[in-house]
């Protein structure tokens, strides 16, 4: 027999499996171990509501991990990547990820198992991260010899940075953290000329 398309969920059903995703990066980002009884306390559901929706632990945890990773795509796609003005989107891109990174900062510190959703959710929007830095450097904002995969780790470390926070960072808005991080890449710590 051949696999059954999936079925869109009905409403309610869609509702209660996004509670249980949110409520898994609540209670998981908290303590790791966690059991799938303690996220259903948190979801508000029954514990079998959630096994009858996730088969396993690890299938609440790669759908998790698919979630935040289309919820970060989403804050990318937002910053408009491919019609903005390089800077623009730069910035823009990296407020709306900050934003995103903090609030599943424990489903997108997951590694992506390859071949999976995030994975692949992950590939594009590091290409996409290329195809600006590509756009920045046509207009000046990025040397031409610039290693563009190197800039990239350094970005991602960047935000990374960023996320981790500093008490000289509390209070600081994304908007305020994203031009930190953008100045820091175009302009590293050299002085302005």
């Amino acid at each position: 027999m051949g696999e059954r398309a999936a079925r869109p969920l009905r409403a309610d059903a869609e509702r209660s499996v996004r509670a249980i995703i949110e409520a898994a990066e609540g209670v998981l980002s908290k303590d790791p171990g966690a059991s799938m009884e303690q996220i259903a306390a948190a979801a508000g559901v029954a514990r079998t509501t959630i096994h009858r929706r996730f088969a396993s632990r690890q299938s609440l945890i790669d759908a998790l991990a698919a979630s935040a990773a289309r919820q970060l795509a989403r804050a990318v796609e937002d910053g408009r990547p491919d019609t903005a003005p390089p800077l623009v989107a730069l910035h823009r891109i990296t407020a709306n990820v900050l934003e995103v990174k903090s609030a599943w900062a424990f489903a997108l510190e997951l590694p992506a198992d390859p071949g999976s959703e995030a994975a692949a959710v992950h590939e594009d929007i590091g290409r996409t991260c290329i195809s600006v830095l590509e756009r920045a450097r046509a207009d000046g904002l990025v040397d031409e010899a610039a290693d563009l995969l190197w800039l990239r780790r350094v970005y991602y470390a960047l935000l990374g940075e960023s996320l981790r926070g500093h008490p000289d960072d509390n209070g600081a808005d994304p908007d305020t953290l994203a031009s930190r991080v953008i100045d820091t890449l175009l302009h590293g710590a050299g002085p302005r000329t």
